[in-house]
Order: C-alpha cells, then sequence, then structure tokens
C-alpha cells in the first residue's frame, strides 16, 4: 500500500481543509496546510500556505504533486520546503502603500531634520 493509497481519493483544492498534513516528495511530513490561495478571478490554483515548524512557507502550484482528502504531497523535498519564501501579506503591503502612512512617514522625517537642525 502506497502513501497515495493512505491519503484517499484526490480532491480539488477547493475542498482542502487547513490542517491537513503536507508531505515532501520522499513521505516526510514537512507541516500542515494553513491556507489554500487562488485566483478567484480566473478560478486558478496559486498554492498553499504551510505552517512548518521554521515558520509559514508558501508553496507555489507547480510544486504541489497532489491533493488528497487526508494529505497533500509536494514534488519538493523537506530541505526544499524550508528554503521556501514566507508568505507575502497584503494587509501589510496596502498599509505600507496608504497615503496615510506615506504622509506621516514624511511628517517624521521633516520633524526630525528640522530638530536636528536647530
Amino acid at each position: 500500500m502506497s502513501t497515495q493509497d493512505d491519503d484517499g481519493h484526490a480532491i480539488s483544492y477547493q475542498a482542502l481543509r487547513r490542517g491537513t498534513p503536507v508531505r515532501a516528495a520522499d513521505g516526510t511530513e514537512v507541516g500542515t496546510v494553513r491556507k489554500v490561495l487562488e485566483n478567484t478571478r480566473e478560478n486558478i490554483f496559486d498554492g498553499i500556505v504551510v505552517e512548518t515548524h521554521k515558520g509559514r512557507r508558501f508553496v507555489d502550484a507547480p510544486e504541489v504533486a497532489r491533493v488528497a482528502e487526508r494529505a497533500v504531497t509536494l514534488t519538493i523535498s523537506a530541505e526544499d520546503v524550508d528554503a521556501l519564501p514566507a508568505p507575502r501579506s497584503v494587509m501589510k503591503d496596502r498599509w505600507d502603500q496608504a497615503t496615510l502612512v506615506r504622509r506621516a512617514r514624511r511628517a517624521g522625517r521633516d520633524a526630525r531634520r528640522r530638530w536636528q537642525n536647530r
């Protein structure tokens, strides 16, 4: 009996549940599913965010070999998973680009410069 038989039937990424175990290509468990990312406008699977012992990692869709009922299997090794980048925070990106934040930073720089040049 292979690990694919143990994982259950293949399912859609849309049915993938948080907390589902994630396994590397060699079968070692590297973490659990934290979030499924998709392009909703085009209905395309974008990847998953995996909660590992070293923090959250973003696994791109081409690196996901199989999505099953009880596990997700990747095409990369456990070492490669550890080397993956952390997922980007959309809210942090929006906040950093917000007009109010930019103006506050500029005002802080101006005030600091005026204070130092007094």
